[in-house]
């Protein structure tokens, strides 16, 4: 088991709000290549519809996942959260109770790793 902490956060877009999602998405993802060497994957999807976006984010370990939350509270949560509305959020891998706490408030939900396989 590593100490990398990963997730898959589901968004839904508020009407008359993809090209604001857009813009702060572009300036989200240049942030970690920029900034945050322990941050591993960062990587939107939008359904066909441009409704629904899946945001896969893995880190290094806790410490890494909360330099990316403090960069995100500080530079983007309102912008973002202005755009979309969280549907849902499933943490995997063994974030520390600092992560666990972070989360919290965003309803995120534990899974627990019960087997693996990684190159």
């Amino acid at each position: 088991m590593s100490d990398n902490v990963h997730w898959l956060l589901e968004v839904s877009i508020k009407p008359g709000q993809l090209d604001t999602f857009k813009s702060v998405m572009a300036e989200m993802v240049a942030a970690p290549e920029a900034n945050e060497p322990d941050t591993l994957n960062y990587e939107w999807f939008i359904s066909e519809d441009q409704q629904t976006c899946h945001i896969y984010e893995r880190y290094v370990d806790s410490a890494a996942t909360m330099i990316h939350l403090a960069t995100f509270g500080d530079k983007f949560a309102e912008r973002i959260l202005a755009s979309v509305e969280p549907t849902r959020f499933v943490v995997h891998g063994n974030p520390d109770e600092t992560v666990r706490g972070a989360l919290a408030g965003f309803g995120a939900v534990h899974v627990e790793e019960i087997g693996d396989f990684a190159r």
